[in-house]
């Protein structure tokens, strides 16, 4: 099950950013004045995305992540789902070049691969590699 998120998400949300080194590692609360959304199993946050409209038809995923101990059980697939049925147009997210299992993931839901940014990422530096999906 998917839902919006909400202050009362908050702890559980830092729990799973902070054994996801892979996610971007922010300031939680910050992520209320974005779309934010949970993944729920069992009564418990399993996951969540977070993004916004950079632009009318434009919007951008800025960051997902889903707790190790529930990864491939399709959660990340579900968050996506909601957020693309939500952002009608053009969706962009980065993710580190060397991140090769996330690539596959957007890959799979259809995202292609467009531009890559050099040293974008830092802690460990890497490139990031801009993808875009076009939900009509």
């Amino acid at each position: 099950m998917v839902r919006s998120g909400c202050a009362a998400d908050l702890d559980a949300i830092a729990a799973i950013q902070a054994v996801c080194p892979e996610a971007a590692q922010w300031n939680t609360a910050e992520y209320l004045e974005c779309d934010f959304l949970v993944a729920i199993l069992d009564g418990r946050i399993v996951g969540f995305l977070v993004g916004r409209m950079t632009a009318p038809g434009e919007y951008e995923v800025l960051n997902l992540a889903v707790a190790p101990s529930v990864r491939r059980c399709g959660f990340g697939r579900e968050l996506m789902s909601a957020f693309v049925q939500r952002s009608m147009g053009d969706i962009f997210l980065e993710v580190r070049d060397a991140n090769q299992a996330a690539r596959n993931f957007y890959k799979s839901i259809g995202f292609r691969e467009i531009a890559v940014r050099r040293e974008y990422y830092d802690n460990p530096p890497d490139d990031g590699v801009v993808m875009n999906f076009h939900s009509c």
